[in-house]
């Protein structure tokens, strides 16, 4: 590990900067018609990783599902408690908004990430198919 990485304690997590969530505004209008929320972890050497999530509408329960759509950490950060913290974020602005879940896709093949996914979630059971159009 690069001594020059901060430890977990030393992270900080924030909202995005202005010109990331203007940009994300205007990608939204076009796109999406739900609000898109942008975090990033940064610590003395600079961004550290993202994360992007949203809150929509439920068939299956009461209050406002929260997807998490990316979460990235640079590579010399990972494994040292990043993405964690960008998820713990996630949690305790999913819980503030009144959310019951939280819930994202993670690749088979991304061990690294599947790893601490098991650790800070359950897996739902649900596999997830799609047909590109």
């Amino acid at each position: 590990m690069s001594p020059s990485l901060p430890m977990p304690e030393q992270i900080r997590i924030r909202p995005a900067d202005e010109g990331v969530a203007a940009s994300l505004g205007r990608l939204q209008r076009v796109l999406w018609p739900k609000p898109m929320h942008a975090l990033v972890a940064e610590g003395s050497s600079g961004l550290l990783g993202l994360a992007h999530f949203l809150f929509h509408r439920s068939t299956t329960q009461l209050g406002p599902s929260c997807h998490l759509q990316d979460l990235y950490t640079i590579e010399a950060a990972r494994g040292r408690g990043v993405a964690r913290a960008l998820v713990e974020e996630v949690y305790r602005r999913e819980k503030a908004a009144g959310s019951p879940r939280v819930y994202w896709q993670t690749h088979e093949t991304n061990g690294t990430a599947m790893m601490l996914s098991d650790k800070v979630a359950e897996k739902s059971g649900f596999v997830v198919y799609r047909r590109m159009l």
